[in-house]
Parts: structure tokens; sequence; C-alpha cells
């Protein structure tokens, strides 16, 4: 007896997914009027999830009705109009589809022998993206899970190349008595390029640090001196305020000394797509490497970043597994090219995204997002409160007075619902950060926020 085939598994299959895309479509209907973050009683009610593992299999129906009744009130809407709490993009319905599509083929993508179709989603989605930001045609890329994995692929790759050139083969005979490395980072430099030095055994602490300017630029008159054992870490979009690195003087100091120049672009990579902002990146396609994420402003499902690698065989030499029975010459292989060996079909829904927006939709998307956070900042500071960045791109921090007053009105916003907005702390003061990342996000949806956020202010002040 197969208890498996007793418990359902396999029958009736359509009624199941039919039910499933219900669900699903009913949550992303409501999701657009529903508050932000969810209620205490609906995350108290994720402990009916609790409990000792059922010892035999239940029926597929009641499991997905325990999924949506408990799971969907308890979720987060980021995937809605209102959330600005982190740079978190809203899934483009056409990407839900093809993920849900992708999902039955059940894609094991890690070669081409096993699954040819995911191989050729992947290679014209990265042929696509290479081209929208002005890359060497030729250069080397990879879908992984998000930009730490991406800062790591492409920083391996840094690794190899400087120590190949002096005779250090690194994958084989590891850092032990190898050749030092230098590395210079920023003084902004986002955690998880420290994170990927850190797991690569460069060390978190041992590099160089630079100075940033008012904006949170990497100042390139300070430099330390570069050589060809060197891996500079630059960045496209501050995590708080959205400022870019100068990269084209950065390449071009590291060029003349031989010094890698790594770039760490999760969401600030896009506005090379851009016209008003392109100038931003300007120098982009001068760097070694770079990083960045599908699920940020492509607004792909999550996860999906992405690496680039101007030297495609150090990308493969620093990812390859060689094994007598994986195929490794010929066509490019993705298993050979990324940190992962079995994974998911990620270029399928990439490719969607690129296909529904178009040059124009893309352009349209980025510039969308940076005009909300303009009218925002407009909003905010005609109410008397200090906006404390440059708005650049999609980034707004805002200051409601002292750190007490600004982390109250942060958590009475959060509480309130009306939208998410995090916290952080720049140049020693206490701020509220806007992020703009979601497609569905409008002005009126600026505006009804801008409104919440204002009469939380006041009413802290009033309290105060």
């Amino acid at each position: 007896m197969n208890s498996l085939n007793d418990a359902g598994l396999g029958n009736d299959i359509q009624a199941l997914l039919a039910d499933a895309c219900t669900r699903a479509t009913r949550y992303l209907h409501e999701i657009k009027t529903r508050r932000v973050f969810p209620f205490e009683k609906d995350i108290a009610a994720l402990g009916r999830l609790l409990g000792p593992m059922p010892m035999h299999p239940e029926d597929p129906r009641s499991i997905l009705a325990l999924l949506d009744e408990v799971g969907s009130p308890a979720t987060v809407a980021s995937n809605g109009r209102r959330y600005f709490g982190f740079v978190n993009g809203a899934a483009l319905p056409v990407c839900i589809a093809a993920q849900s599509l992708a999902a039955a083929w059940d894609q094991n993508a890690a070669l081409r022998i096993m699954s040819p179709a995911a191989a050729v989603f992947e290679d014209v989605a990265l042929s696509w993206l290479i081209e929208l930001f002005g890359l060497p045609p030729d250069c080397g890329a990879a879908l992984v899970t998000g930009a730490t994995s991406a800062n790591f692929t492409g920083l391996a790759a840094a690794r190899h190349a400087l120590l190949w050139r002096t005779g250090w083969d690194v994958e084989n005979d590891g850092l032990f008595r190898a050749p030092e490395l230098n590395v210079v980072v920023g003084e902004e430099a986002h955690a998880t390029v420290r994170k990927a030095l850190a797991l690569l055994g460069l060390g978190r602490s041992r590099v160089a640090v630079v100075s940033a300017d008012a904006h949170g630029r990497m100042r390139a008159d300070k430099l330390p001196r570069l050589d060809e054992r060197t891996i500079v870490c630059a960045e496209a979009g501050n995590v708080n305020t959205g400022a870019c690195d100068p990269i084209r003087e950065i390449c071009t100091m590291a060029a003349r000394a031989g010094a890698w120049v790594h770039i760490d672009g999760a969401f600030g990579l896009w506005a090379r797509v851009e016209p008003e902002r392109s100038a931003l990146v300007d120098g982009l396609e001068l760097a070694d490497s770079c990083a960045t994420d599908a699920h940020k402003w492509l607004n792909v499902p999550y996860d999906c970043g992405i690496a680039f690698v101007r030297d495609a065989a150090s990308l493969t030499s620093s990812m390859a597994a060689p094994a007598a029975y994986l195929p490794t010459g010929g066509e490019r292989e993705a298993m050979h090219q990324s940190p992962d060996s079995s994974r998911r079909a990620r270029g399928v829904e990439v490719w969607a995204a690129l296909r529904f927006l178009g040059r124009t939709g893309l352009r349209d998307l980025i510039r969308g997002s940076c005009e909300r956070a303009q009218e925002f900042a407009t909003a905010l500071r005609g109410a008397g409160y200090s906006v404390l960045n440059e708005v650049v791109l999609n980034q707004v921090l805002v200051s409601f007075g002292d750190a007490t007053i600004t982390e109250k009105v942060i958590r009475r916003v959060q509480c309130e619902g009306t939208c998410w907005c995090g916290g952080t702390v720049w140049q020693g003061k206490t701020a509220m950060r806007i992020s703009v990342s979601s497609w569905m996000t409008t002005s009126e949806d600026v505006e009804r926020s801008a409104r919440a956020i204002i009469s939380a202010a006041r009413a802290v002040q009033r309290e105060d």
C-alpha cells in the first residue's frame, strides 16, 4: 500500500491548483487596501502551526487552507503599495504567474542537460541585462540568491584573478601561505560586502577604509596606494541616501595600478537604465565585477541576485565544481558560474519581467520610484521636518527631532498600519528611512502615507 497515494497526493491536482490560484488572487487583491504590518492577533495565530510533526500524510486541501488562513493574515504587505521599510520590490504579476508555472516544471537549473529550457531562459535574461547595463558583451554572469551571494561571487572571482597572477591557485591550495591581498572599502560599505569578505577568508576588519563625503560617497582622492594585489569595493546606491561612489574615477585609478574594482550595486546599479540618473553610475562598464538584485528594482519575486564579472574565465575558475559526471566544456553551465549547484530556474521570472517591461517600462519603473521619493521629501519637508539626504534615487531620510522623538514616530507609524517605514542612523542622527521600490506605488499612495507619517509625528510632539 502506498500511503502517499492513499493521502491523495497527485489526485485531483487541478482542483488543488485552482484553489491555490483563487487564494493567491484574493490575497493580491486584498493587499492593495489592507494594513501593511499584521495585527498582533494574526501573529499570535501562527501558534496554530506549532506542535509535533504529523505521523501520517494529511489532506493537501486542508494543508492549503491552513496555509492561507494562518499564514496570509500574518504576512507583511511588502508586495503592496505602501511598504517603504527596506528596498523590497513588489513582484510583478507576470513574474508571479511565471514563477508558478516554473514551480510546476520543478527544473534543476544547474546544468543544460538537466533543463535546456532553464538554461536558455537564463542565457537570454543575462544577455539582456548585460546590454542594459552597458557591460562588455563577453563578460561572465550568474543568477544567485541575492546581493550578498552576488558580492561573494564577484569577490571570489577577484580573489582568484589576483592570486593567479602571482602563480597561486587559491581554489586548490587555499589561503594558507598565499600572497597577501589588500582590500579597500568605503566608509559606507554595506554590511553584505564585509560578510562576503569574511566568507572568502579576506576578513571583515583587514581592510583599508576610505572616508566618505557628506552624501556617503567614497572620496576617490583619499584612496590608498593601489597595486596589482588590491581589491577596491565601491558602491552604487548607498543603503541610506542612495548616493553612488565616483565609479569612473575609482576605476581609472585602479586600472593604472592593476587593481580590481568590485561594485556593490544591490539597487543603485539600476540607475544605469534611466537616462536622467545614469550619470550616477558613470563608468560602470570599467568595473571588473559588480553585484545587484532583481528582487529589488526589477520587482521579480524573491530570491534573485545577479553577479557580473568582466573576465568570464576568472568567474568560472572560482566557481567551477569539477567532477567526472559533470559536463564542464562547451556551452555555459550555470553551476560553474555560481556558488550553488542545484538551483531553481530564476532566469524564468527575470526573463518574464524584462519581456513584460521592455526598455521603456523598466525606465519608467526606476524613474517613477525616484519621483515618488521626491514627493515624500517635499511633503515631509513642507510639514516642517528635516530631510537629511540629497534625494538622488529612491531613498529618503527624515528626522522629526531628537532620537527619542524620531524613534517614537517610527513606532507609531509602524503600528498605525497605513504604511511601514524603518529606522536608521545617518551621520550620528536617528532618522526614518523611506525606500520606494514597488511598481505599484502611486502619488496617491505617497500622499496618503505622508499624511499618516505627519499625523503620527504631530501626535508624538503633542505627547512630548
